[in-house]
């Protein structure tokens, strides 16, 4: 029972961090990652420490986004877990104007500890780049 209930937790803080993200609540976003948390992103290589994750985040600048992020799937083995699945991003560039937006989607990698409270927190995640689609990738993607 205890696994599942994790499994639940974790499908939760994903859902509810990126909601956060597209909602542009950094802070909420970002209590989702460990201090020493690690995000490897193709175009941005790898990021180390919580804030600069944030940061780096900040700056890629999208008028509007969409993150759905689908097939999760969690592996748990005490205070440590894995999982895996896909994300398809939309980001609208330009507000006002008739334009296709710009999307992309690739496979999702995550490591996840339990914290010092007990709710489990993101440490490592890698994204992959699979396919893009629009013109350019918004400001700070690229």
């Amino acid at each position: 029972m205890r696994v599942l209930e994790d499994k639940e937790a974790l499908r939760r803080l994903m859902i509810s961090g990126w909601r956060a993200l597209d909602r542009k609540d950094w802070r909420a976003w970002i209590e989702c990652w460990a201090e020493d948390a690690v995000l490897e992103f193709g175009p941005w290589g790898e990021i180390h420490g919580r804030e600069a994750v944030r940061a780096k985040v900040e700056e890629a600048h999208f008028p509007s986004m969409q993150h759905h992020i689908l097939n999760m799937d969690f592996q748990v083995e005490e205070d440590r877990a894995t999982g895996i699945g896909y994300m398809w991003f939309v980001a609208v560039t330009r507000i006002g104007q008739s334009s296709a937006p710009y999307s992309m989607g690739g496979p999702y990698d995550w490591n996840f500890r339990r914290g010092p409270e007990g709710g489990w927190l993101l440490v490592r995640q890698r994204l992959g780049v699979w396919w893009t689609y629009g013109d350019e990738p918004p400001d700070g993607l690229g």
